[in-house]
Parts: structure tokens; C-alpha cells; sequence
């Protein structure tokens, strides 16, 4: 069986709905330890809750990166892949080492990244993924050739790689990333990447919505993809969130 990479919510919600008769007083549950694949360095102005639209009640960057080892600590996340620029992913990984794995995002928030410098790092164990990649918002796909001595490298290093899929933030075309195209978010685009490179190990982010069949079609013909179920699990309708993941989980991942 493929499993999905756990996500933060997602393993104390199932618990509580297959064992209804169980449910107990939230303060009394001992959560089950998560992992979370998917967490974003952010300083406290740059991003807009996209649920909400309104702003961080953190008013500084220290606060909100305590806010975020707080919640982790509630929830029982031991670990998260934080990626983003990679100053602000250092800082993060300097104040709590045993729970960050860091992450560089690329193309947009390190551009010009250099590859050697990127294998000193992971050899040198200060950094231990690589992505969010996100090619979409660059009007690239994620097979494009520029992604190419990124991908072999991971590949050699065994170093996991996650993957923008699926939907971009709304409206984004027209304030930050007029090249993004919503066709680039079908997950099949990541496929001639993983012909090129069979060892490489990929996780593609947003488990591919609401690319339903592209998703189910790459992870059965690549047994190496895996996928995340960020910012799907709380940024879409929980009945069209639970239905997705249901149709995954019944074509057999």
C-alpha cells in the first residue's frame, strides 16, 4: 500500500472518526506523532491567511515562528520540511534543530541557487529535502531542463524532493506570478523528470488536486511518488477535501 505523507490535523481527525465510541475530552487524547511534509518559512507581514484573507496576529518574525513550534508541540508534530527562502529556513532550523528539516524553495525564492553549494549543504547534513518546487508559478513544468541539475542531484544524494501540483493560490497569475499557468499543475507533467531520473524519490504537493485522474494514473505507473495533502486539507470545503482523498485511498494508495 502507498502511503500519503502525514499532514498536521489529519491523523487526530481520523482517530476520532473510526473509533466514535472511544472519543474522548480533547485535553485527554494522546496524539499519535506526525510528520509533517509540508511547512512554509514565512516572515510575519508576507503572508495573508488565504482562507480568511486577513493578516498574521504575529507581529513579529519570532513570533511567529514560536507560534509555530507551539502549535507543533499541541499537536504532536516531531518533525516538519520547512521550505522557503533560505535565509529565513536557516533561522528556523538554528532555533529548533531536532524538529526542522530544511528545505529550499526553488525557483522563486532562491532563484539562482548554486548546485555545489547545495551539495555541501546536504552533505554536510544542514539541509534534508529539497523543494517546494515550484515550476508552475514560473510558467515551467517540472520536467523543464532547467530543473535538471537539481533533480540529478537529489537523485544521487537520495534526497527527497517535493513538488508543487495541482491548484496555485488564487489569482496569482495577476499580482506576483503573471507566467503560472493552471495546466501546469497536472501531476503527469512530473513524469518525464521520473523517467530521467528512476532512483529519484518525489512527493508531489497537494496530493494533485483537483488533477484527480493525472494523480492517480502518476502514482500508480511510479511507485516512487508519494503525496502530500497540504494546504488541501484546510483550504478546500472538508466535504470536497474528504471526498478526494476518499477516491485516492479507493484506487488503492
Amino acid at each position: 500500500m502507498r502511503y500519503f505523507a502525514s499532514i498536521t490535523l489529519l491523523l487526530p481527525l481520523v482517530w476520532i472518526c473510526i473509533n466514535p465510541t472511544q472519543a474522548q475530552p480533547q485535553a485527554s487524547i494522546k496524539k499519535p506523532p506526525v510528520i509533517d511534509m509540508h511547512l512554509h518559512a514565512f516572515t510575519a507581514t508576507s503572508q495573508p491567511n488565504p482562507v480568511t484573507g486577513k493578516p498574521s496576529a504575529c507581529t513579529s518574525d519570532n513570533a511567529l515562528l514560536q507560534a509555530t513550534l507551539a502549535a507543533m508541540e499541541r499537536y504532536n508534530i516531531v518533525k516538519a520540511v520547512v521550505s522557503g527562502p533560505l535565509n529565513l529556513v536557516k533561522q528556523w532550523r538554528d532555533a529548533a534543530p531536532s524538529r526542522f528539516i530544511c528545505a529550499p524553495a526553488y525557483p522563486l525564492y532562491n532563484e539562482n541557487i548554486n548546485v555545489d553549494f547545495l551539495r555541501a549543504e546536504y552533505l554536510a547534513g544542514r539541509l534534508g529535502a529539497f523543494g517546494e518546487v515550484l515550476a508552475q508559478l514560473a510558467g515551467l513544468s517540472p520536467s523543464d531542463p532547467w530543473l535538471e541539475p537539481y533533480l540529478k542531484l537529489c537523485e544521487e544524494l537520495d534526497v527527497p524532493v517535493g513538488i508543487h501540483t495541482g491548484m496555485p493560490p488564487p489569482g496569482i497569475t495577476y499580482s506576483s506570478c503573471p507566467k503560472n499557468r493552471a495546466r501546469l499543475g497536472s501531476p503527469l507533467l512530473v513524469e518525464e523528470a521520473l523517467v530521467r531520473h528512476p532512483k529519484l524519490r518525489v512527493y508531489i504537493m497537494h496530493a494533485g488536486y483537483p488533477f484527480l485522474e493525472d494523480t492517480i494514473a502518476l502514482m500508480h505507473a511510479h511507485p516512487q511518488v508519494f503525496a502530500d495533502l497540504g494546504w488541501i486539507n484546510w483550504h478546500l470545503p472538508q466535504k470536497e477535501f474528504h471526498e478526494y482523498l476518499r477516491r485516492l485511498v479507493q484506487a488503492g494508495f
